[in-house]
């Protein structure tokens, strides 16, 4: 029998920190700490890819899966996790298992959120290219001109630094060969990129969507790919009347807003990602979200990487009639 001494019967009466650490066993309580962990949506996974985050601007937690691309709210994880189809069979069973929770354990109570500062870019130093470089970028066949163009810089080093909850600041300098800084034309940094590393490829520093102040809005089309350098390795292959541009990740949607502006510059808006699973799912959430077509390139798992392998010419014969077909 259910008792009606504590009966849950609005979402509000949901803590939204028990929804995550109920559903993926969290071992510790969420106090505004961000969680990195395995996937929960993939098996396979073996290194962690998905986040639970606080996010600030919505004042609770959210959570991101990189190998599944799904993320969003409390809802919406319990929604991916049990395969439902709507929020409402989701939020149906966070009140159901609460009730349960609560009949067999004392009242939950959230912890307080408290501040947690995340490490940050504080410092970094540009350096001369050197052969290394070179090699590296003309593999994909990107040359000088191009990494210009697109504010592509090599760095010397980085600092990364927080502030502790005792108030003592915590720096790192990081001190890497094959690591670039990515600025935008008023030569703020916004990304740096570290190919060679093993661990983490990537710094985001702030937000942008690459390739927005090269445009010229002077094309028919535009073309949304996975990366800058597949950007740029796109640029390379010399299809006329489309510009490009790229999320920071395949992962992280463009905004409506943005995309508002963006169709009403373009005759057509295409999306190329990676030819993998997270790829083709992340195509599909544009084409499901903004109606875009999507090309899925049957060669490497990126354009660059194609690129690379079978050069500009091959890319290009392989490329053009599919882009012709979506476009």
């Amino acid at each position: 029998m259910i008792s009606t001494k504590n009966l849950i019967t609005d979402l509000q009466q949901v803590p939204r920190e028990w929804v995550f650490e109920y559903y993926l066993n969290l071992k510790e309580k969420l106090t505004g700490q961000d969680v990195k962990m395995l996937s929960a949506f993939n098996a396979k996974d073996k290194v962690p890819s998905m986040f639970v985050y606080f996010d600030v601007v919505s004042g609770f937690y959210k959570f991101k899966d990189f190998s599944s691309g799904y993320q969003g709210d409390s809802i919406e994880l319990v929604k991916y996790l049990f395969n439902m189809s709507t929020r409402g069979q989701a939020t149906n069973k966070i009140l159901l298992d609460y009730q349960k929770y609560l009949e067999n354990n004392t009242e939950y109570t959230p912890e307080a959120v408290m501040f947690h500062d995340k490490y940050k870019v504080v410092d970094y130093e540009m350096r001369h290219w050197n052969n290394f470089d070179q090699t590296y970028w003309i593999g994909f066949k990107i040359g000088s001109g191009m990494l210009d163009r697109y504010n592509v810089v090599p760095l010397a080093f980085f600092t990364m630094s927080k502030t502790e909850q005792d108030g003592n600041i915590t720096s790192h300098t990081f001190r890497k060969s094959h690591t670039y800084g990515y600025f935008r034309n008023d030569g703020s940094l916004y990304k740096i990129y570290m190919p060679k590393s093993t661990q983490k490829k990537f710094i985001k520093v702030e937000n942008y969507i690459q390739g927005t102040d090269q445009l010229k809005y002077d094309c028919k089309y535009l073309i949304i790919t996975s990366s800058l350098k597949d950007l740029m390795a796109f640029n390379k292959l010399g299809i006329s009347n489309i510009e490009a541009i790229a999320p920071d990740s395949e992962n992280t949607m463009i905004g409506e807003r943005a995309i508002g502006e963006l169709k009403l510059k373009y005759q057509k808006i295409v999306v190329l990602f990676d030819n993998d699973g997270p790829g083709i799912k992340a195509a599909q959430r544009y084409a499901q979200m903004y109606g875009f077509s999507y090309i899925v390139l049957p060669l490497e798992k990126d354009l660059s990487d194609s690129v690379k392998v079978h050069g500009i010419d091959k890319v290009r014969e392989v490329l053009f009639p599919l882009l012709k077909q979506a476009l």
